[in-house]
């Protein structure tokens, strides 16, 4: 993607088994264009993906769009597929420790 594309999330709406995410491209030579990504409600009541990360993930595939499509993809709406929202999920899940203090060692008295 060009340093002359600017994106902006615009919003989201409920429609039908999904969400969908809306973003504006504009162009250096002043051309906008309108995208909308899905996200099927089934990925955040099983907890594939949660609520707030919906733009993101949207953002980053709109980018992968961009990029392979030389910044003029022929699609203005995209669905996020299986593979993309488990590819999110282990790329942004943190690996916690089991316990986040270890426990102060036992003292005779």
């Amino acid at each position: 993607m060009r340093d002359s594309i600017t994106m902006q999330y615009l919003g989201f709406q409920t429609i039908g088994p999904g969400r969908d995410y809306a973003f504006q491209v504009r162009y250096a030579a002043g051309d906008v264009r309108d995208f909308t990504l899905t996200i099927l409600n089934e990925a955040f009541t099983s907890h594939r993906v949660r609520y707030q990360d919906g733009p993101d993930l949207c953002s980053l595939k709109l980018r992968r769009e961009l990029v392979a499509s030389a910044d003029h993809p022929s699609d203005t709406h995209f669905a996020i597929s299986d593979g993309e929202l488990d590819d999110y999920k282990v790329g942004h899940t943190s690996k916690s420790s089991n316990k986040l203090y270890k426990p102060k060692p036992k003292q005779d008295y």
